[in-house]
């Protein structure tokens, strides 16, 4: 993360494929926005005129198996994460996201191809200071055993998280995020989405996963993984849920000054902890890039920030 000037895209660049809940085919188009108009979406062949809505967590309607945003009129996107997490991850400040069905298309499952759309064209350097959202108190949520906090960090963005599952495959996995673009495209944007075997035909039955598999989903039963290429990673379990957990967080509104830290987390937790952030005006403050900036002759702050756990000890 630098402490510079607000990004945008240089130009358009369409992305094609499938939604993993629908099956329905999708096109999204990422293209350039003013300075700080954030992330908008715009869903496109409705059958009136096409309709915006900022990704931010006030849109947030549904939270279940995917992040939907929508307006006073319904749900516009589903499955909104992993393009957030693209465009977050990768330093952009300002986008529209235009998409032509009811969800954004799953792709392999990972943030991957947002990445590559996002370094075809390239990003533009605007005229404005890029804004930061700085945690002043620690925010947490915990609901059962699954805990999600904030806490002020003056170095940067960093998540931590861990996950536990009663599996053998999967277990208990932890790992860090050092905010920075080159650590998300390299150790968390082909990460994966995943899910069990034992959870299809209920998910099936209940109108979800239609346009899921192994194509775009790490699929585990009792005892191996159904893909035939297996794991990208040895914990691709954990990263995809910090790929989440970047797309969500994304809904701030704006770069995060902070560390968060997530134990069993997902959507449902990320966006609760979200909102008690926003909710209470004493905990965070708007603060500029340029006033973040160090004093010349001092060490640049962005390039200082704590590394994040390799995949050795993660």
């Amino acid at each position: 993360m630098k402490f510079s000037r607000q990004t945008t895209l240089r130009s358009q660049a369409t992305v094609t494929g499938v939604g993993v809940h629908s099956g329905l085919p999708v096109n999204l188009t990422l293209g350039p926005a003013p300075v700080d108009a954030g992330f908008i979406f715009v869903r496109s062949g409705l059958e009136d005129a096409d309709r915006e809505v900022p990704a931010v967590a006030e849109s947030v309607i549904a939270t279940d198996l995917a992040t939907v945003l929508g307006d006073r009129e319904g749900p516009l996107v589903s499955t909104a994460e992993h393009v957030l997490a693209a465009l977050r991850g990768m330093g952009v400040d300002n986008a529209t996201i235009e998409v032509d069905g009811a969800e954004v298309p799953i792709m392999d499952g990972s943030a991957a191809a947002f990445v590559r759309a996002i370094d075809q064209v390239g990003l533009q350097s605007q005229a404005a200071p890029r804004r930061f959202i700085r945690v002043l108190k620690p925010v947490s949520v915990t609901v059962g055993d699954a805990v999600a906090e904030f806490r002020p960090y003056s170095r940067g963005f960093r998540i931590e998280a861990t996950i536990e599952f009663n599996h053998p495959l999967i277990g208990r996995q932890t790992i860090a995020y050092d905010g920075r673009p080159e650590t998300f495209r390299r150790d968390f944007a082909r990460a994966r989405t995943f899910g069990f075997m034992r959870d299809v035909t209920s998910l099936w039955n209940s109108g979800y996963a239609l346009g899921a598999s192994l194509e775009n989903t790490l699929v585990v039963s009792d005892n191996r993984i159904l893909n035939p290429e297996g794991t990208r990673f040895p914990d691709e379990f954990v990263r995809h849920k910090m790929l989440d957990a970047v797309g969500d967080l994304a809904l701030a509104g704006g770069a995060l000054l902070a560390t968060f830290r997530s134990v069993r987390g997902g959507h449902k937790l990320n966006y609760a902890v979200l909102c008690a952030l926003m909710s209470d005006a004493s905990a965070w403050t708007w603060v500029d890039g340029e006033a973040l900036r160090p004093a010349r002759g001092h060490a640049e702050v962005a390039g200082r920030l704590a590394p994040a756990f390799g995949p050795d000890i993660s």
